[in-house]
């Protein structure tokens, strides 16, 4: 049984899970757009919005919201090989080894995040090959989170880590950085929208860009990010 919408328990665990404070390192990583703003892809405010969006709709959208989402259901329903099944799909699809080095980071920090906190079906995936989303979807469903608020929270906090990403890369200040999330929090229904009702065969991203920036920023003489 899930909290009711809105329940105070359930909404505060979630506000835990994504937190900046939450130690998993998220902010070591740009996934390419260190890349885009070094060839001058994103160079602006308006440009980093399209770079942002567009990997939240095409890739975000697409991949990863809808594996959470199965994820969580297969938690629910304990079946764990189906839980295995769905996160190696989604860690295959990452294009390049950096993002492949990015998902075991985080997957394993917050496996072992969830361990501490006592969740004990975490501690096998402690040192598996485990994405981030897996281990977001354990929590949520352990901790009785609707998948709709969940998912809806999953990409806020994606978004949030672009931008912060974003002003560290390009002279934009704090209150451009406001103006890009109240943009894109205004898309964020809608990309979760979209990745409930996609059926598994069309599950898949459409970001060329995306995998060809971390593909080439595994050489970039210069970083700042490890992704």
């Amino acid at each position: 049984m899930t909290h009711p919408p809105g329940s105070s328990l359930g909404m505060l665990r979630l506000y835990q899970l994504v937190s900046p404070a939450l130690p998993v390192g998220a902010y070591n990583f740009s996934q390419g757009l260190e890349y885009a703003v070094h060839v001058g892809w994103v160079s602006d405010e308006n440009s980093t919005l399209q770079w942002i969006g567009g990997v939240a709709r095409d890739a975000i959208a697409m991949l990863d919201l809808p594996m959470l989402i199965r994820m969580q259901h297969a938690w629910d329903a304990g079946d764990v090989s189906q839980v295995r099944g769905w996160n190696a799909e989604l860690m295959a699809s990452r294009e390049s080894e950096e993002l492949r080095a990015e998902e075991r980071h985080l997957g394993r920090s917050l496996a072992k995040v969830l361990h501490a906190l006592h969740v004990d079906a975490a501690e096998p995936f402690i040192k598996y090959n485990t994405t981030y989303a897996c281990m977001f979807a354990l929590a949520t469903s352990r901790w009785e989170i609707d998948e709709q608020h969940a998912a809806t929270a999953f990409m806020w906090a994606w978004c949030e880590n672009q931008v912060l990403a974003a002003l560290k890369l390009l002279p934009l200040g704090q209150t451009a950085g406001q103006r890009l999330l109240n943009e894109l929090l205004q898309q964020i229904p809608d990309f979760v929208a979209m990745a409930s009702s996609i059926e598994d065969e069309d599950i898949g991203m459409a970001a060329p860009r995306l995998g060809m920036a971390s593909a080439w920023h595994e050489t970039q003489y210069s970083r700042l990010f490890r992704s």
